[in-house]
């Protein structure tokens, strides 16, 4: 008997390996907000910010092959490509943090981040929210609620309530900024006690894996003076935000109004190619240098600094930060108008979408969640779930999405919600 796909991976990659969906998606190709799979079935792309402007878009590709053919390096050696795209990139933000140091991956940015926010400070307490994920490294990993790390938590991190727009922190949406700054003076407070001292918070601006709550600008304003009472730093995370995707701001962080010290990010930049960064003010990065003898391989390589400057040619010229705005207004206005009984609320912010459901006693439908995530496969639509609980469903497509395939994936889902039972 041959062998499947699956017993594969198992045997070559080991067990538990994760795949999305119960019938997992063998793809082969991708163009645009399209993917295909081996059988030739054609999928609407909903989930994926890797391939930030769209699969296998010509002018990265190009940009990667012409830079493959002439040169591929690292940063031990001087090429102009990596100092260009720092500075171009580096001018996006306004407040100071133009330094950069490439890695390949997010989970890299984080690790580096924090480092440095313990560079600074002379300090090691960490502190994130219950419900979110930052990575993969042994450092960053402490911070995931999904798989606890083994041995527990260590001493010198705390984790405070997310906020949420249904259950806010506190009791009350008004109260919730205040409230959510409280528990992060008390988690600075033992970090103190305890002789660990506060070097950081890392956070997500929009609040992504803690289910895209529906936060005003300066809702992080009393955390914000928290955190400088303090003496620690503040890092954006803006792996899933960054880049247009709130439509409003390319920053996250901008959009909801606060200035980090350090900002990260990863996936959409090199739009599938493995690019990652670390950016920080001049002094915060001078003690990191100070502190660590940091140097990586292939981060900034010429290829892959090529591909992100392809990426923002692409933003710019294509006008998909605007698109983000104007077709994700367009497509929270078509959810609102969708009916189900278990619909508790709809938040959208630029090319990001979240859906969530509660039971009639108010409890998650998570198992209704899950349900209907498989009928929109079958249906030829890609999406998933988020939040605590994980009864949001998450839509977060590549940024060309249009009205067209907003019009395809609301109408889908209003298919599959009719069709879709409610097992308690």
């Amino acid at each position: 008997m041959s062998e499947t796909l699956i017993e594969r991976r198992a045997r070559l990659m080991g067990p538990n390996v994760p795949t999305f969906y119960r019938e997992p998606v063998h793809l082969v190709r991708g163009e645009g907000v399209w993917l295909w799979d081996v059988a030739g079935k054609r999928y609407l792309d909903c989930y994926n910010n890797v391939p930030h402007v769209g699969h296998c878009h010509p002018k990265v590709v190009e940009a990667i092959s012409r830079q493959a053919a002439t040169l591929n390096t690292h940063t031990r050696y001087l090429h102009d490509l990596v100092l260009d795209y720092i500075e171009r990139l580096g001018a996006t933000f306004n407040h100071g943090t133009t330094q950069a140091i490439m890695t390949c991956t997010g989970s890299e940015a984080n690790d580096i981040a924090l480092r440095m926010a313990q560079a600074v400070t002379g300090k090691t307490g960490i502190i994130a929210t219950d419900n979110t994920y930052h990575g993969n490294t042994a450092l960053v990993s402490q911070l995931s609620t999904r798989k606890p790390p083994i041995g527990g938590y260590a001493r010198n991190i705390r984790l405070v309530p997310a906020p949420d727009s249904l259950r806010p922190v506190g009791g009350t949406v008004e109260g919730q900024a205040e409230a959510f700054a409280a528990n992060v003076r008390k988690a600075i407070a033992e970090l103190e006690a305890e002789g660990f001292g506060f070097s950081a918070m890392l956070l997500c601006p929009l609040f992504a894996n803690e289910g895209l709550p529906d936060l005003a600008p300066g809702f992080l304003d009393p955390t914000m003076a928290a955190i400088r009472a303090a003496g620690g730093l503040m890092i954006a995370d803006e792996v899933q935000p960054g880049f247009g995707r709130s439509g409003s701001h390319f920053w996250g962080h901008d959009r909801l109004g606060f200035a980090p010290d350090v900002v990260t990010m990863g996936k959409p930049m090199g739009n599938g190619h493995p690019v990652a960064a670390v950016f920080a003010r001049a002094d915060v990065m001078a003690a990191f240098r100070d502190a660590f003898g940091y140097f990586n391989t292939f981060g900034g390589n010429p290829v892959s600094a090529a591909a992100a400057m392809a990426v923002l040619d692409v933003i710019e010229q294509e006008g998909l930060q605007a698109n983000a705005q104007q077709t994700g207004a367009y497509v929270v206005e078509r959810l609102k108008g969708l009916s189900h009984p278990l619909i508790a609320q709809v938040r959208g912010i630029g090319m990001f979408f979240g859906v969530e459901f509660l039971l009639e006693d108010g409890d998650p439908a998570t198992t209704f969640v899950a349900d209907l995530i498989e009928g929109m496969v079958a249906r030829g639509v890609l999406l998933n779930n988020i939040g605590k609980h994980r009864n949001t469903l998450k839509m977060r497509p590549p940024m060309p999405f249009s009205r067209e395939n907003a019009d395809l994936l609301v109408d889908t889902l209003a298919q599959v919600l009719a069709e879709t039972p409610v097992l308690r």
